[in-house]
């Protein structure tokens, strides 16, 4: 298995397949990134079609157990940000 692509990486990508100077390619990647981030904060769904979509999921608070004292504990509440590819995505990589 190859190693993951890094953000450093993605940028060279980036530069090459549009002939842009990567610093040039550095900051779309840095705008498109920022554009996700905040839309998820606003709680928007965030679409790109043949990709895939960006979701926030809600997890209400819950209570757990510690596996090793069997003690009951609290979960807090929390937001995570969930990912669903698209087809194109899909078929791409299977």
């Amino acid at each position: 298995m190859d190693k993951p692509l890094n953000k450093q990486e993605l940028v060279s990508v980036v530069a090459d397949d549009v002939d842009l100077p990567k610093a040039k390619a550095a900051e779309v990647v840095d705008a498109v990134f920022s554009a996700i981030e905040k839309a998820l904060k606003n709680g928007q769904e965030v679409r790109l079609v043949g990709f895939g979509s960006f979701v926030t999921a809600h997890r209400k608070a819950t209570k757990g157990r510690n596996p090793r004292t069997g003690e009951e504990i609290d979960i807090p509440a929390s937001t995570s940000v969930r990912f669903k590819p698209g087809k194109t995505l899909k078929d791409a990589v299977s």
